[in-house]
């Protein structure tokens, strides 16, 4: 199998409770939290664990929760690379009012970075990248990391010649517009991400294929992935273009499907599959993933009934 680095430059300790009702100005009684580490590439490398694979994991990690990140990643059995960070490690929560269903998600900053900070992160990522292998940057940036860091590390790994996914969002991935450099392998974006960049609505799948298949056009990416939720994930490269179709599912959380897409995608390419199956594979896990609450993930037993219903066909 290919090797499989991912990258989290801001990982966070997820804690998640339940609560019977939340309203403001009460003592609100919880659940005993759950905790796991979070960030996208971490969720990314815990998935690709629960499917039978194997990556290693990049962390900016600091101080106490930073060694909490650490601890429970290794406890799961993933092989970390950690990386300084210049300050503690973030925290996030998810809380669940019980009598709605409905979900409420707290996410801090992390630690602000300097450009020394950003300079070693991007020699360190190179050296760390695995020769012909995967390397996957998702999830926020921390406070003081320029739009460009997606841009500068596509440069940076080139000499490993290993192919470069990219998951990102707001300013750093309307940079990718502007930016002169060599374009990534891969890039994935949602349908909200993709209509603030396309600067208009793409109401439907060939909307979607239309603006992904621009974007590989004017070469920011080799290949670019719009997910539609409910409605599929389209697929645009050179060669075509692709819709995979959600399987049909109770959604009890969409927290973590994204990242489960991800995971899927990448660990059937490092396997040897074709683009299009990629996709089937990552919409299965992502619809595994919608199944199950709050921080869990993908799971390998519902990959398996699910892959069949993902069926992909052209757009």
């Amino acid at each position: 199998m290919t090797p499989i680095l991912t990258v989290t430059l801001n990982p966070t300790v997820d804690l998640s409770i339940n609560a019977d009702h939340v309203e403001p100005e009460r003592k609100l009684r919880c659940s005993r939290p759950e905790t796991d580490p979070g960030g996208g590439g971490i969720n990314i490398s815990r998935a690709i664990l629960e499917l039978g694979g194997h990556s290693t994991a990049f962390v900016a990690v600091g101080e106490t929760t930073g060694d909490k990140v650490m601890r429970l990643l290794a406890e799961a059995g993933i092989g970390l690379a950690p990386f300084p960070a210049p300050g503690e490690t973030r925290q996030s929560i998810t809380v669940t009012d019980t009598s709605t269903g409905e979900q409420y998600r707290f996410v801090m900053p992390g630690p602000d970075w300097g450009s020394a900070d950003v300079s070693r992160a991007l020699g360190r990522i190179a050296r760390a990248a695995p020769e012909n292998g995967i390397v996957v940057l998702s999830g926020s940036q921390p406070p003081g990391v320029p739009d460009d860091f997606p841009t500068r590390l596509t440069e940076r790994i080139a000499r490993t010649k290993a192919r470069f996914f990219l998951d990102t969002s707001g300013k750093a991935l309307h940079h990718l517009l502007d930016a002169c450099c060599k374009p990534a392998d891969v890039l994935r974006m949602d349908d909200l991400e993709a209509e603030g960049l396309a600067g208009r609505s793409l109401p439907t799948r060939k909307d979607s294929a239309d603006f992904a298949q621009s974007l590989v056009t004017r070469g920011i990416a080799r290949a670019v992935i719009v997910a539609r939720g409910g409605d599929g994930n389209v697929l645009a490269t050179p060669e075509g273009r692709w819709v995979a179709e959600a399987a049909k599912v109770k959604v009890v959380s969409k927290v973590g499907a994204g990242d489960s897409f991800v995971a899927g995608f990448t660990l059937a390419l490092a396997r040897g599959k074709p683009l299009p199956e990629a996709l089937r594979y990552g919409a299965a896990a992502a619809s595994s993933a919608v199944m199950h609450p709050a921080t869990d993930l993908c799971k390998a037993r519902d990959m398996r009934k699910l892959l069949p219903l993902s069926g992909v066909s052209e757009v």
